[in-house]
């Protein structure tokens, strides 16, 4: 035979051999996952709704699948110290972030110095809820719709004020959206957080929020008044409130969640991540769980996760661009 045809020969079949071996480990990889504890990255402290929702599938995981997840609060500066330690971990699947319209939308116009690029460094799971952000006021305001609420602000400007639950907050962004689209001068009042923003708003020192979960109670007591929901479409918690959108059209605000991985981890990865949380979050079971706390199931595929965080991030953007807000 001749030696240059057999040399061919031989090169093919070695080129071949390598290529099996590589493709071996990487498809036997996919089909163990998970071997070893996933770790889902909380970046805001305990007992909030981040928090809430990334135990709960962390809980039916380990029920349906026997996959041990470990929930790790890592909180400061806004999300960004938990989603910077995600950014840098090792793309295999086995570090998770729990992100929000925060860590993975708003905070690179809040924050000059960010530990991560929001755009580059992860990769979309599946969105996993939004939060519902129902405006609510003290029962002493001549208020009980968003027209009438529109009127009371333009008659008199600067009288009324939001609280939020800090610079930043979704009830912040929501505020700022409404005064935008609808030309208001309302004051905004920022807090350390929703709780000690409740009781001015019940004692009448500030008039108005956007929350759900804090509010709900106050409002089947009558203690504060339920005006709509900032989302896009009503709550099934309260099917009755109408959505701002309807008195303003375009208007649409909510706090979500989603579950992130490090840019570079493996599609097969994605995938099997996805499907498993994704029929977590579509169970009748979960869906009450998280309306009773002021949130909606949101499953979606990896790419329409993409889509949404880079339509929030322009959104946002446009609002907060004019706001010269510097959180660092």
């Amino acid at each position: 035979m001749n030696p240059t045809i057999l040399s061919r020969g031989i090169a093919r079949v070695l080129a071949l051999a390598a290529a099996l071996l590589l493709a071996v480990p990487l498809g036997a990889s996919a089909q163990a996952y998970p071997a070893q504890p996933i770790r889902l990255i909380v970046p805001f402290g305990a007992g909030g709704l981040t928090d809430i929702l990334a135990r709960l599938i962390a809980e039916q995981l380990g029920v349906r699948k026997g996959w041990q997840v470990v929930v790790e609060n890592k909180a400061g500066a806004g999300g960004n110290i938990g989603a910077a330690e995600v950014a840098r971990a090792k793309p295999d699947g086995y570090t998770l972030l729990m992100g929000s319209i925060g860590t993975n939308a708003t905070n690179p116009f809040l924050y000059k110095a960010m530990p991560y690029d929001a755009a580059k460094d992860f990769a979309p799971i599946t969105l996993a809820a939004t939060g519902t952000l129902l405006l609510v006021t003290n029962p002493d305001l001549p208020i009980k719709t968003t027209e009438e609420l529109l009127a009371y602000a333009r008659q008199n400007p600067g009288k009324l004020m939001y609280a939020s639950g800090g610079m930043g907050a979704s009830q912040h962004l929501a505020g700022e959206l409404l005064k935008s689209m609808a030309g208001l001068d309302i004051e905004h009042v920022p807090y350390k957080g929703l709780a000690p923003a409740i009781p001015d708003v019940l004692a009448g020192r500030v008039s108005m929020t956007f929350d759900m979960a804090t509010a709900l109670p106050y409002v089947k007591q009558g203690k504060l008044r339920a005006i709509a929901v900032a989302n896009p479409e009503r709550s099934s918690a309260l099917p009755d409130v109408p959505t701002i959108g309807e008195a303003v059209p375009g208007y649409a605000a909510s706090a979500w969640y989603g579950l992130f991985a490090p840019a570079g981890t493996p599609r097969a990865v994605i995938d099997v991540l996805n499907k498993e949380v994704t029929q977590i979050l579509r169970e009748p079971a979960m869906h009450e769980r998280l309306v009773a706390l002021g949130a909606e199931p949101a499953a979606s595929t990896p790419e329409e996760l993409g889509a949404f965080v880079k339509a929030e991030s322009e959104k946002w953007g446009k609002v907060l661009s004019g706001l010269n807000i510097n959180l660092d």
